[in-house]
């Protein structure tokens, strides 16, 4: 994480390739896991829950979760409704560590985790019955190649679906840089591009379900954290020697701001695929 707060280039000006590496840094990271627990979307298990619901997840089908992390939505998913669940991640470690804890809850017969670019899915046409992408859509540099993507592995009559952050309008300079970018601020998009870009790869639209509330959360505890972090790293009691911290409070506070102002949200996006 302190490596990629050090930098303050605007994430256009970033090579492709440079802003995958640092998403997968930054959420392969132990302060990350400090800052937002064990999921690190807004609403947590709960709203992974209600996107099972909404995709029709039951036993029998196969999911692939895209940015799946370190495994806790795929995991959870498939105790939830018992499916079967493929999560790629382009974090080499956060596989490692989420196929350790598939192992570890006894599902690694149902739940398996590959190393894997969302723009680049290594997997074959029609693989899967549906797709769920958390908080991780709006960080991927080619959009629309990853929307491409989605349908090419989706099977006929199956669901896509997003949970995002959303924006309305301009955003403040401090969220336009890279740091904000891997944060899932920066390139955040209105719900009717997502909407756009899912149609553009052959979608027809499905549902838009507003979970803004869930946003204000995060971000709330977001701040407190970092301020516990800040104070542990003064009293010597955490060692993060090139972490800065005001640099990274601005983008929360910011963040906030514009979540006050109705300038950013989170949503449900989903999709379907013409049977």
């Amino acid at each position: 994480m302190s490596a990629i707060i050090g930098k303050a280039a605007a994430p256009q000006a970033v090579p492709a390739q440079e802003v995958k590496s640092c998403c997968a840094q930054f959420y392969e990271s132990d302060i990350v896991r400090f800052l937002f627990g064990e999921s690190f979307h807004p609403g947590g298990l709960a709203l992974t829950t209600r996107l099972g619901e909404i995709l029709g997840l039951k036993p029998g089908l196969r999911l692939l979760d895209v940015a799946a992390g370190r495994g806790a939505s795929a995991l959870h998913l498939a105790e939830t409704f018992g499916c079967e669940v493929v999560g790629v991640d382009f974090g080499a470690e956060s596989v490692r560590l989420a196929t350790a804890a598939a192992a570890e809850r006894g599902l690694g017969d149902r739940v398996r985790f590959v190393t894997g670019d969302a723009e680049h899915l290594p997997f074959a046409d029609a693989d899967f019955d549906a797709i769920l992408c958390e908080c991780a859509y709006c960080t991927f540099p080619d959009k629309p190649q990853a929307a491409r993507e989605f349908f090419r592995v989706l099977k006929p009559g199956g669901q896509v679906g997003l949970s995002d952050l959303t924006r309305r309008g301009p955003l403040a300079p401090e969220l336009e840089t890279l740091l904000a970018w891997v944060a899932c601020i920066a390139d955040a998009q209105p719900v009717e591009a997502y909407a756009a870009l899912l149609t553009a790869a052959g979608f027809a639209p499905g549902i838009v379900e507003p979970h803004d509330a869930a946003l204000g959360e995060m971000v709330a505890g977001v701040r407190a954290k970092l301020l516990g972090a800040e104070l542990m790293v003064a009293l010597k009691k955490l060692d993060l020697p090139d972490a800065d911290f005001p640099k990274a409070k601005r983008v929360t506070q910011s963040a906030a701001d514009a979540i006050g102002r109705g300038e950013l949200g989170y949503a449900i996006i989903t999709a379907v695929k013409a049977a």
